[in-house]
């Protein structure tokens, strides 16, 4: 068995002399499958939340109420599951109440997609109750049962079906794409955050194009933050190969392909949750991007305001709409030979500038020192104390 799931077949082993019975499942057996990375791993048994915790030492409740505990094991940790079915939904989102099972069938009923309602045991047998394996190797993404069940109890699994077509490349079956169309409009029930953190992992997939493509015809796109009057802005990024941008670049492609002017981009994408910071960065990229647009090169001063990082990303962003390669080394070279990097650089301050003129302090030591950080950038002047001295001199600003 390879890792991560050799380091977990102890905890199988404790819960199994315990009396219990205990199954890897959901995305890391998917993935096994796939043969991609497996990152985080999850174990449902049949022992209760209490048994669980009287058979380790060291455990943390992290979602009793749903069955989970996490187990401390060999300096790693691990959510362990109880088997469990679940009532009637409220909000499209969350059960009203869940009733903890004994049988493992019972428990992978109630997932979503059939390759996520697979488990595994600790030699790596595949349980299968619903074809998900076929499904996998047919790449098809289908419900666990009725579609239009699946979804009206929990909306946010039409993001997820598109998500998945985005990071696997699958398409949905035709009675799982029906029903998206048919209950898209429930995803107006889900909390914004959720719907922000499946958008984000769509606009990263490699098969992003034909996922956008598909929010467009089931028409997703309209029940989503700001994007319902854009759906040609929408079109317009699926058509363009986003290689290995980040989430923020992607953010700054997708308001410049909507078209959105510069000062409404805070609130749309205050719209979508996204923290104030990482809103100011894509601000600047967008930014950076008009700029490199109007210039078609990097000068030292926009290098120098923007800095690296967003100069890298709004390189990467102008190759893409320009359907250039981006030279990322030139904007990192071009930068590592800017004589400074920021104003705490000078070799002066405003005291000094003060302190040579026989002027009050105003407004104009702020201008002073504007203009000697200006030419520095631009090397008309050099960093030196008696050079600035002598330029502020010249053009009679002491």
């Amino acid at each position: 068995m390879k890792q991560p799931f050799a380091s977990a077949i102890p905890i199988i082993e404790e819960i199994e002399k315990a009396g219990f019975t205990a199954y890897f499942v959901g995305g890391a057996v998917r993935d096994h499958l796939l043969k991609k990375p497996i990152h985080d791993i999850d174990i449902a048994t049949s022992a209760t939340p209490v048994e669980v915790k009287a058979i380790f030492k060291s455990t943390v409740d992290i979602g009793i109420e749903h069955g989970t505990v996490m187990v401390l094991y060999n300096n790693e940790t691990y959510e362990v599951t109880t088997f469990r079915t679940e009532s009637e939904y409220e909000d499209f989102r969350r059960p009203k109440d869940v009733a903890f099972v004994r049988n493992l069938r019972d428990d992978l009923q109630r997932r979503d997609f059939t390759m996520n309602s697979l488990a595994m045991d600790k030699h790596g047998n595949i349980i299968d109750y619903f074809d998900g394996k076929t499904d996998l190797a047919n790449k098809r993404i289908v419900t666990v049962g009725s579609a239009h069940d699946r979804f009206a109890e929990d909306a946010l699994r039409m993001m997820r079906a598109v998500r998945f077509v985005s990071t696997l490349g699958f398409q949905l079956e035709k009675l799982t794409l029906s029903s998206v169309e048919a209950n898209r409009h429930l995803l107006e029930k889900i909390a914004v955050e959720r719907i922000t953190a499946e958008f984000e992992k769509l606009l990263l997939g490699e098969a992003r194009t034909k996922a956008i493509h598909l929010m467009v015809q089931t028409k997703i796109y309209e029940h989503l933050p700001m994007l319902r009057p854009h759906r040609d802005g929408l079109l317009l990024l699926s058509t363009f190969s986003c290689g290995d941008l980040d989430i923020n670049e992607m953010w700054s492609l997708l308001l410049i392909s909507c078209q959105i002017p510069h000062q409404d981009t805070e609130q749309f994408l205050r719209k979508w949750k996204l923290p104030v910071k990482r809103i100011k960065t894509v601000q600047n990229i967008i930014k950076s991007v008009s700029e490199r647009q109007k210039k078609q090169h990097w000068s030292s001063m926009d290098l120098y305001n923007f800095g690296l990082s967003i100069a890298e990303s709004g390189e990467k962003v102008f190759s893409i709409l320009s359907e250039k390669s981006a030279d990322v080394k030139s904007v990192r070279d071009a930068y590592d030979k800017l004589p400074i990097k920021s104003r705490e650089e000078l070799q002066i301050g405003g005291r000094d500038v003060i302190e040579w003129s026989a002027k009050p302090p105003g407004p104009w030591v702020k201008e002073a020192i504007a203009n000697i950080e200006n030419s520095v950038v631009e090397k008309r002047l050099a960093n030196k104390k008696e050079a600035i001295k002598e330029w502020l001199k010249q053009w009679k600003m002491i």
